[in-house]
């Protein structure tokens, strides 16, 4: 799926094949990534299937942490969320998503293979110039950025220094209740904080600024379509990554698909 080649219509993305998310208490196979290290590289059956649509999530160089290539800040609840997602999406819609996630790097032109993208952690990422310039070239071909998991001040800012270096002079808007992005497929005007599991289950604070208050932000182009969007205050991902535990409340794990089929069907129509 070529950025240059967008998807041409979505209407068979739009029929759902169950109105409840059932899907909440069931497993899941297991993978090769930074959640499923320790048990080993066994991969989906049809892990290389040519699909209509791949959850593909961006590899990028971290500020602090490490351990290898597959250890950086970008690789949060990677794989396991990704592919949740990707099931979840398969058993819902009608859109033909392949089970396993494809991992972008920010070094390479790979990036404009794929018209949408995932980053999670970014106020850990650190963008040169080179790749700042990259990226922007794939939103100007039409590319389309999702950034989740970014709490507090200081994590925003950190954030943001990073997205200065593509869009020097983005201009951030909170997006409003009655944009199209909230309303393509479900009408999302109540939209909750979601939580990471550090802060639900382990009772972490919530950095300064950031308890509930979710907003969900993003960048147009001049012409008007969204092409960078942000959840900022919450961790969409992990209410994927916790689909199937009985733990993790089913509420937030419901919003988080609907919010995510909503933003994807925005991108790819627009």
């Amino acid at each position: 799926m070529k950025v240059s080649v967008r998807a041409a219509g979505l209407a068979a993305f739009l029929a759902f094949a169950a109105a409840v998310f059932g899907f909440q208490r069931r497993g899941f196979p297991r993978g090769y990534g930074y959640e499923y290290a320790e048990d080993g590289d066994d991969l989906p059956p049809d892990a290389n299937e040519k699909t209509e649509f791949v959850f593909a999530r961006l590899h990028f160089h971290s500020l602090y942490g490490g351990g290898g290539p597959f250890r950086g800040a970008w690789g949060a609840d990677w794989p396991r969320a990704d592919r949740h997602l990707s099931e979840g999406i398969r058993r819902l819609t009608r859109l033909h998503i392949r089970s396993v996630e494809q991992v972008v790097d920010i070094d390479s032109d790979e990036i404009f293979d794929w018209p949408w993208i995932y980053v999670e952690h970014a106020e850990n990422w650190h963008v040169n110039e080179t790749e700042g310039k990259r990226l922007r070239t794939y939103l100007d071909r039409g590319g389309f950025l999702l950034f989740d998991d970014i709490h507090g001040d200081e994590q925003w800012e950190s954030f943001m220094a990073g997205l200065r270096m593509v869009i020097p002079d983005g201009k951030i808007e909170d997006l409003p209740d009655n944009d199209p992005i909230f309303h393509d497929l479900y009408d999302l005007n109540d939209r909750p904080q979601v939580p990471g599991t550090r802060f639900l289950w382990h009772g972490l604070p919530y950095p300064q600024g950031a308890k509930g208050n979710p907003r969900w932000r993003g960048i147009r182009d001049d012409k008007g379509r969204l092409m960078v969007a942000m959840f900022e205050n919450s961790d969409v991902g992990d209410a994927w990554e916790w689909a199937d535990s009985p733990e993790y409340p089913e509420n937030f794990t419901s919003f988080a698909y609907r919010i995510m089929i909503n933003y994807i069907i925005y991108a790819m129509t627009h």
